[in-house]
């Protein structure tokens, strides 16, 4: 873990956390809380699940095909979020990671809600249980009040969307294995990471081919 890199505990993690290889910045996200304030008040969210995401070299990757309008800020500094609109229907979370151009980014998967509760629970009425309410990449957007007002927002200007340093998970602790929803070239590529036994790390979905509509 880069301990250089971690600031005390509440402060914003710096740019320089999030410059790195991809996979590096995801195991080490674990533990840290990202923290949204809105008119409505604050909510943060202790995070137990990532993924991450390689670029264009990535076939699971927004950022496959190359730069879009839509995959811009994935291509720009580091430590910015880039927030998508996923089936029409969720918004999900990520943080660009690496140098300029590498398009690298981690998806906040999961977490747990540790400010804020009532609040988070008002935006997610369908969660019956705590432990759910930020219990999956939609659901984590939803309970932060995260949209796409805050797609390219810096998450390490000391605004009111950004990543806290949080207290760390120990490596016995962490498991790996294969994204969750992604097909194809990525299915297997073990980038998921997430505390071993947390009861807000979402349940792995392999990705379901696509029907072909008849004519």
């Amino acid at each position: 873990m880069a301990d250089a890199l971690i600031p005390a505990v509440g402060e914003h993690l710096p740019r320089e956390f999030f410059a790195r290889e991809v996979l590096a910045v995801a195991r080490d996200l674990l533990g840290r809380v990202v923290r949204h304030r809105t008119p409505e008040g604050v909510v943060s969210v202790r995070l137990t699940e990532v993924e991450a995401y390689a670029g264009e070299s990535d076939p699971g990757s927004h950022a496959f095909r190359g730069r879009t309008a839509r995959t811009a800020v994935m291509f720009g500094e580091a430590g910015h979020a880039y927030v998508y609109f996923s089936y029409g229907m969720h918004w999900c979370v990520n943080l660009v990671t690496g140098p300029v151009g590498a398009a690298s980014a981690v998806l906040l998967r999961g977490g747990e809600v540790v400010e804020g509760v009532d609040l988070a629970r008002s935006r997610r009425l369908s969660a019956r249980r705590d432990p759910d309410l930020a219990r999956g990449p939609a659901r984590l957007a939803r309970a932060l009040g995260v949209s796409g007002t805050e797609n390219g927002v810096d998450v390490c200007a000391g605004g009111s969307f950004g990543v806290l340093a949080g207290a760390g998970v120990a490596d016995p602790d962490v498991s790996w294995g294969p994204r969750v929803g992604v097909g194809g070239a990525g299915a297997a590529t073990p980038w998921r990471c997430w505390v071993a036994g947390d009861p807000t790390v979402s349940t792995y979905r392999p990705a379901q081919p696509r029907r072909r509509r008849r004519t």
